[in-house]
């Protein structure tokens, strides 16, 4: 069989979730004609179907190198990052997918956006677990030394009301401190992001929110690229759409300004 031949049963196999079976014949058509990118991000995306996720890296790798302007290659590659919790590499190969898509007039839905979303959460999640470790160790740190502070005063002190003044001094610091770190806990506690911010495309912060006759609003960005790419429709309502029914919602834009203006973690989200 020719490598055309090989692939086209492998797809087969694919379309059936036999995905081993793809592999295999995917390897069959790479052993025929190593050089087609084709095969391996084909092969990449059974891997990512059995959760292979390193294999799928090593094969977007190799169809990279034989086509650099591989969307599904540093799509795959992205999500595989993903999978194994190294963001931002993650991050850095979906943005070159998307972009490449977009200059390649490929509608990939929102595949690649989904995927980049999730991710960003997900470190945005990492990041807040750190922050909050950290935070922990440093209360814990600050405590010890308090203490060993308290106990080298005790060691010099000889009246009893000098013992007490120590003791209380150190109460009063202890209770100082378990407020600042509560606050903190308190403040972090509402790093969230309003669900009325973010685009309904990109489901990220809005930059320029627009609204529709509809009454839904966008980032300009997402849905002039959605009209464009996809159709003239409201991708919520599917009512007829251009970009000229759009409109800018300052009454959005300002809400979103204030909210950042007050929380700058957010820039990070």
């Amino acid at each position: 069989m020719a490598a055309l031949q090989f692939k086209l049963e492998g797809n087969r196999m694919f379309s059936q979730k036999k995905y081993e079976e793809a592999i295999k014949l995917y390897t069959k058509a790479i052993s025929k004609n190593s050089n087609n990118a084709v095969f391996f991000t084909n092969r990449a995306l059974c891997q990512i179907k059995l959760g292979q996720w390193q294999k799928t890296i090593d094969d977007c790798k190799t169809a990279l190198e034989h086509d650099p302007q591989s969307v599904k290659g540093l799509f795959f590659m992205g999500h595989a990052y993903s999978e194994m919790g190294n963001y931002d590499e993650a991050i850095s190969h979906l943005h070159k997918a998307n972009s490449l898509a977009k200059q390649q007039k490929l509608n990939f839905g929102d595949d690649i956006t989904a995927t980049l979303r999730i991710t960003k959460k997900k470190r945005w999640d990492k990041l807040e677990k750190e922050r909050i470790a950290k935070e922990t160790e440093l209360e814990s740190y600050i405590n010890q030394l308090m203490k060993k502070d308290k106990e080298r005063q005790l060691q010099g002190a000889i009246a009893d009301e000098d013992r007490d003044r120590i003791n209380r001094k150190f109460e009063e610091r202890k209770s100082e401190l378990q407020h600042i770190f509560a606050e903190i806990d308190d403040r972090r506690k509402t790093r969230q992001v309003p669900d009325y911010l973010c685009g309904k495309i990109s489901f990220e912060i809005m930059k320029d929110p627009v609204i529709t006759p509809s009454g839904i609003t966008y980032d300009r960005k997402d849905i002039e690229e959605h009209l464009q790419r996809v159709g003239h429709f409201d991708p919520v309502t599917r009512q007829k759409l251009t970009a000229d029914d759009l409109i800018p919602n300052l009454a959005i834009s300002e809400v979103i300004d204030n909210f950042m203006e007050e929380n700058g973690w957010a820039i990070d989200y």
